[in-house]
């Protein structure tokens, strides 16, 4: 397996839950440069979304950096090395290092730092790493003597390294700074393999190769950091987009304004617009505040009611707001109760018909109205329902149509992996009704069996095959892989709040993904490097 395929496989499991601490970090909460995205003069305005992760996740977060950082040194590609040194008596003296390899790495502790208004500040310290290479030199005596030797080496290295994360924004889309990295040599000692090389040419090349080799380490080390950050961002940002696109349905999530960076927390502010078919509306009266946020949590979404609104807008104009019923589903739904009334409502609508033959079709014939409110989320539409009986060889046989204004109250939670629709407030007004059972639609047996099936049976029917359908297209973007810990969803006028805690996964969640990887960036070969040392 080539170096690069080990690269993306460690980046991939260190991807778990958000893939590291600093990775994470430059993706959900932009620092953005002034200088590079320009806001309007009131940017809250414009955000539809708000993600702000508190200080227990960042340090939880932190459990993965390691392995990111080790995976940064191992397959870091050193050139190789060239340099001379001119002698008395030997005259030059040339050397070079190839093959330079890292084995036995280990960090003994990592730490993460939030620096209010400024930078993510992140300290790995005690970088144990043994580098093994080998050593060609040769050198030109003053009567032409000419002899070149090779030997075995080994460089015993401790190190500290501070990242300095700057996050820029272009384009709206974050673009990470890495370079501003540092590395801190506690001990690097020189080994030449046997014991007739000579003593002069350990103590000649230790101080000649330990201090090309520190301008080396930190500049290889910090630039595949730097790379590595480039890579997990642009693969995040991928993920992120492809999670809020289904189909031709696409929330906008481009920067909105300047994140904000405190010690307790990071926040990013999001646009939050859907996108349409290249149709889209626009938000400027969001009420968002950052007071509307705790920091009891570790992670929260705020969403406004404009961005709820305009997907349901976008589902109803893609024809996604439609469910039909047959079978046991119709069935349950007809024989709620066993009574007289429901018995005679049944035989009349059904005509003595088994449900395996006739179906039920709901859909929204007006774009669904959302408010948040503090009781839940208040929707109200326009329904139709219609019951046909299919006949063989024959044209479907409509028995009932009506439509109707429905106004449901409907709470949120997530449990177990699945979002549930839970209808706590109901009303229903009929508009439109007819039924070949009567004609002249004034037996109100029917009517108020079906007004009271739906209120107690139908509306719940709806919001569940609704629940079920938000949850499987959630998990078909792996949400189910992710290890959410106690997620409230709160609603408040005009927004909600989603608040809650995580682990990392079991699972992988990313998979292999060696093409993602597999950059420029990351492939272009280094070429070796020429370091000329000369002394008198």
């Amino acid at each position: 397996m080539s170096w690069r395929s080990l690269l993306c496989l460690r980046m991939c499991w260190a991807g778990r839950m958000m893939l590291g601490t600093f990775s994470i970090l430059l993706v959900l909460f932009h620092t953005a440069a002034a200088a590079a995205c320009e806001f309007g003069p009131f940017p809250y305005r414009a955000t539809g979304i708000v993600c702000r992760m508190t200080k227990p996740a960042a340090l939880l977060l932190n459990q993965e950096t390691a392995q990111v950082i080790q995976a940064a040194f191992r397959n870091a590609k050193f050139p190789n090395i060239t340099g001379e040194k001119s002698m008395r008596l030997l005259g030059r003296v040339a050397y070079g290092l190839s093959n330079i390899q890292v084995n036995d790495l280990s960090i003994e502790r990592s730490e993460v730092e939030l620096k209010e208004d400024n930078a993510i500040h992140i300290s790995i310290k005690n970088v144990s790493a043994l580098f093994k290479g080998t050593l060609t030199y040769g050198y030109a005596g003053a009567w032409f003597l000419h002899l070149f030797h090779s030997v075995d080496f080994e460089i015993e290295s401790s190190i500290d390294l501070q990242l300095n994360i700057n996050l820029m924004c272009q384009k709206h889309q974050v673009a990470p700074d890495a370079s501003d990295c540092y590395l801190t040599f506690h001990k690097l000692t020189l080994h030449l393999q046997g014991d007739k090389q000579p003593g002069w040419l350990k103590q000649l090349f230790t101080d000649f190769i330990s201090f090309t080799l520190k301008l080396v380490l930190k500049r290889e080390v910090c630039k595949e950091i730097n790379a590595v950050a480039q890579t997990l961002t642009n693969f995040i940002l991928d993920l992120a987009a492809n999670f809020v696109r289904d189909k031709d349905i696409i929330v906008d999530i481009s920067l909105a304004s300047d994140p904000v960076v405190k010690a307790n927390y990071i926040e990013s502010h999001h646009k939050g617009i859907v996108l349409y078919k290249n149709t889209s509306s626009v938000l400027s009266d969001s009420v968002f505040s950052p007071s509307l946020l705790t920091e009891s949590r570790m992670l929260y979404f705020w969403l406004s009611e404009h961005s709820l609104s305009s997907l349901a807008a976008a589902a109803f104009l893609d024809g996604r707001l439609v469910l039909n019923l047959r079978g046991e589903k119709l069935q349950e739904l007809f024989e709620m109760e066993d009574t007289e009334e429901q018995q005679k409502a049944v035989q009349r609508i059904f005509q003595g018909t088994s449900y395996n033959d006739s179906v039920a079709k709901v859909w929204s014939l007006t774009q669904p109205q959302i408010s948040l409110q503090p009781e839940g989320t208040v929707v109200r539409s326009l329904v139709a329902v219609e019951v046909s009986i299919l006949l063989a060889g024959e044209e479907p046989l409509v028995t009932l149509y009506m439509e109707k204004e429905i106004t449901v109250t409907v709470q949120a939670t997530y449990a177990e992996k699945k979002l549930i629709l839970q209808p706590v407030d109901s009303s229903i007004e009929i508009k439109v009704f007819k039924c070949t059972a009567d004609p002249s639609g004034e037996d109100p047996s029917i009517q108020s069996f079906l007004q009271n099936m739906i209120l107690v049976a139908g509306i719940p029917e709806v919001t569940s095959s609704i629940g079920s359908a938000l949850t499987s297209l959630m998990n078909s973007k792996r949400l189910d892989l992710f290890d959410i810990i106690n997620p409230e969803i709160i609603t408040r006028k005009g927004y909600v709040i989603v608040q809650l805690d995580f682990g990392f996964p079991s699972h992988e969640i990313l998979g292999d993904k060696s093409s993602t990887c597999n950059g420029d960036h990351i492939n272009k070969g280094r070429d070796d490097v020429l370091l000329q040392h000369r002394a008198v």
